[in-house]
């Protein structure tokens, strides 16, 4: 699902009044001894019309939280439950975050602006409210590679250095902070349900729901709105799960807190990108089970929005319900077959063929070893002898290959650059240079290489 950024005016919406005081709690933003512009992301700025901010006044909107014009007046603070890593919390909420403002982009969209590292809330509980400047760091560089990638993300929008030590027991301490900025189809998650079921405030549900179907999914309600609403986010969220594998990552916190109704991927932490096609492959070191491994994100996704349906149960009855989550698996092949061939930039042959050409493509990176990076690259558009040496999967595999036709005939960008990854090794390099050097060019070169790629996925896709 890649949506091209278009360029709009500037065009405030706050929608999330419409939904009463119960839905967030009013904060303010900490007061950050310095704010240090690192990145502002000028490609989706320009499509919610605040491209024209020079760097002083970005700092005091996206630093400083000085409100923009005719939007929110102040901050909130959402409040939600969650199961996270599959136990119930109901002791969470925005803990170092909050909803900023809501405005409309190109494509008609509602769009929020939340914040990352703002400050303390009523949802902090013992933490500081605090980012680090390399989880923001991260952050850039998961929703940058994952837009590229064709992974329908929140974009990193504002990365504002803010000149506080933080202590932290998982990397070296004291590390550097800083703020960010977040632009999403929406804050509204799972866990934003679950918390309203728990209360039993069918009233505030039936209003949630109406809210998501008309201002998120823009459709006209049916008569059974939860229902309706469960088989889109069934839709959108199988498509996720589905991108997750083609672009071979893992998000490492797939909790129903950081699910968003939209089917939106965000909320970066502890991602990684797998180098090999590898199902157990985890990104979080605190994931001793592997529940949300590489090749279990799909069943993850899926027992997520099972707790979103025991939610809507308290204005649907089940069946329909029941109903609209038994086409999951179904609609996660059908996207893993779709964005393997986008990826690989070949025409569909029909279901069976396609689903023949995937199965042999999976066999060939785990038997063969091949990257997954260096695999789609090596392949693109169908070409072979990417590879010296090939086992015997492999020649099966383009076997059936040589039979797909490429979407464009053009390869001037494969054949020419090389294969364009993201794996730790170089994430920690690029922090390396802005820890021990504050380098940053590194960091911007890489971006700049992904756009690239990014650019040239799109061009032939």
């Amino acid at each position: 699902m890649i949506i091209e950024p278009i360029h709009s005016p500037y065009r405030p919406d706050p929608q999330i009044a419409s939904l009463g005081e119960k839905i967030g709690d009013p904060v303010r933003a900490a007061n950050f001894p310095e704010t240090t512009l690192r990145f502002r992301n000028d490609r989706w700025a320009a499509t919610v019309g605040l491209d024209g901010y020079d760097d002083a006044a970005w700092v005091r909107h996206f630093g400083r939280f000085e409100p923009l014009p005719d939007n929110m007046p102040e901050p909130l603070a959402l409040r939600y439950h969650g199961h996270q890593f599959r136990v119930y919390n109901p002791d969470i909420g925005d803990g170092r975050g909050f909803l900023f403002a809501q405005l409309r982009d190109g494509h008609d969209r509602l769009l929020d602006l939340g914040t990352k590292g703002s400050g303390t809330t009523p949802y902090s509980r013992r933490g500081d409210g605090r980012l680090t400047l390399k989880g923001g760091v991260r952050e850039i560089l998961a929703t940058e590679m994952l837009e590229a990638l064709g992974v329908n993300t929140s974009k990193t929008f504002s990365l504002i250095e803010t000149g506080e030590e933080l202590i932290r027991g998982d990397e070296p301490s004291p590390t550097r902070s800083a703020v960010m900025v977040r632009l999403s189809h929406s804050h509204i998650r799972f866990g934003t349900f679950q918390r309203i079921a728990a209360e039993g405030n069918e009233a505030l549900m039936h209003k949630l729901i109406h809210y998501c179907l008309e201002h998120l999914y823009c459709v006209e309600v049916s008569d059974n709105p939860a229902a309706q609403l469960l088989g889109l986010a069934v839709d959108r969220v199988a498509d996720l799960a589905g991108s997750y594998m083609v672009a071979g990552f893992v998000h490492g916190v797939l909790n129903t807190d950081n699910i968003n109704i939209t089917g939106e991927s965000f909320d970066y932490g502890p991602w990684r990108f797998t180098e090999k096609w590898d199902p157990s492959f985890t990104a979080a070191y605190f994931d001793q089970s592997g529940l949300y491994a590489f090749g279990r994100q799909a069943e993850a996704l899926h027992w997520n929005l099972g707790q979103l349906a025991v939610a809507l149960r308290l204005v649907s009855d089940a069946p329909p319900l029941i109903a609209a989550l038994e086409r999951f698996p179904d609609l996660y092949q059908q996207s893993v077959i779709r964005r393997f061939l986008w990826r690989l930039g070949v025409i569909s042959k029909g279901e069976d063929a396609d689903k023949r050409l995937v199965e042999a493509a999976e066999r060939a990176m785990v038997r063969d070893q091949i990257p997954i990076a260096a695999f789609f690259h090596g392949y693109r558009g169908g070409r072979t002898g990417a590879f010296a040496s090939k086992g015997a999967d492999q020649a099966v595999f383009e076997g059936i290959l040589g039979g797909y036709a490429p979407v464009n005939a053009s390869d001037d960008y494969w054949a020419s650059n090389p294969v364009c990854a993201m794996l730790i090794d170089e994430v920690e390099m690029i922090w390396d240079a802005i820890a021990q050097k504050d380098d940053w060019q590194p960091l911007y070169q890489k971006l700049a290489h992904i756009q690239d790629l990014g650019k040239a996925l799109k061009h032939e896709g």
